[in-house]
């Protein structure tokens, strides 16, 4: 148990010196650095001055009292977590029940036994740490999976048991910056990473920002999938703002690099694909195919589907021009393609 209380910092909080003193003795033999404070604003003064791994506090002090204190503490996003443990004389359990409504781990009775607190103390901060470790794997999480993925995970963990893939409509987005590969021949590779990295996070960000989610990268763009209500109208918006920031970002080569977005409306299947040791949760079907297929025929510009234009050709702003039958590779008759732009008037 002392490999968890060594390099950890403590705070004693009491107004008797000798209580601070026994404290101290008992955990510096553990490698701890034990800081004091007689005063609740002596203690908050060195809680905002430097971290602070846990707290032993008294609950008589001479200006705020421990309660109040230990409330402060936990106001302060640092140590929503931190051990708070009571160090007290009083036997009061009405008084007692007040400091956990506060925010209190533990509590300890006066006289310090030495073994006691060492164990209390070190159990908390396994469980703090704990605690820390699962919001920086939840946050990990966030930033690798889309929230579709993320919530399939959570209910998996919750039952034990995937979810059936279900059938949905859709309405898919791809994206694909064309030259790439080209300026790769002549940029170093860390530029180019950076590079695409830059513009991929500006698209990420309109997708979510227009209610989608990126289902995975694809080359040097992405599969954005866009459901519910208005998921046409949420799309067209999204796929025209990724285009218009595309041609306001500086180019490193002129005309190297041009962007062409593919949409199209249709049902799906959602669910997991793979084996029970790795599994993805993702879209697949006709409707991702011929989105995917539309990308590949655009220049700098939008294409998409009929489906498309028939769900969302009543928004003032939405334009759908050069009307065309298209044969698309894969499927055996022709389809119907428009040209999505921004109308100003």
């Amino acid at each position: 148990m002392d490999e968890v209380l060594k390099g950890k910092t403590v705070l004693v909080v009491d107004d008797t010196a000798v209580s601070r003193v026994l404290a101290a003795d008992i955990l510096t033999t553990s490698e701890m650095t034990v800081l004091e404070a007689e005063s609740g604003e002596q203690a908050m003064q060195q809680a905002q001055k430097q971290p602070i791994d846990a707290f032993l506090l008294d609950i008589r002090l001479p200006d705020m009292n421990g309660i109040e204190l230990c409330r402060a503490l936990r106001a302060m996003p640092r140590y929503e977590d931190a051990p708070v443990i009571f160090v007290t004389a009083i036997d009061q359990r009405e008084v007692l029940q007040w400091a956990l409504e506060a925010g209190a781990d533990d509590f300890i009775q006066k006289p310090l036994h030495a073994m006691v607190l060492r164990k209390r103390l070190g159990n908390l901060l396994q469980k703090a740490a704990y605690l820390r470790d699962a919001g920086l794997i939840n946050l990990s999480l966030q930033r690798y999976v889309s929230p579709r993925t993320e919530q399939m995970a959570r209910a998996f963990a919750a039952t034990g048991k995937l979810p059936a893939p279900c059938r949905e409509e859709v309405c898919i987005l791809f994206s694909d910056a064309r030259g790439f590969t080209e300026m790769s021949q002549e940029l170093e590779p860390e530029a180019v990473f950076d590079l695409l990295s830059g513009r991929l996070a500006t698209q990420v960000e309109l997708v979510y920002r227009h209610g989608g989610y990126v289902d995975k990268y694809s080359g040097d763009g992405i599969m954005a999938v866009f459901d519910g209500d208005d998921m046409a109208h949420n799309c067209c918006r999204c796929a025209l703002g990724i285009l218009e920031s595309a041609r306001e970002q500086p180019s490193v080569k002129p005309g190297a690099i041009q962007l062409g977005i593919g949409i199209h409306l249709g049902y799906a299947m959602v669910g997991n694909l793979g084996s029970q040791e790795h599994l993805d949760y993702t879209v697949i079907g006709k409707t991702v195919n011929l989105a995917a297929r539309l990308c590949g025929l655009a220049g700098q510009n939008i294409v998409v589907s009929q489906a498309v234009r028939d769900a969302a050709q009543g928004v003032r702003e939405f334009g759908f021009e050069s009307e065309r039958p298209t044969q698309v590779r894969g499927f055996r008759d022709p389809v119907t393609v428009f040209d999505l732009v921004q109308r100003r008037d």
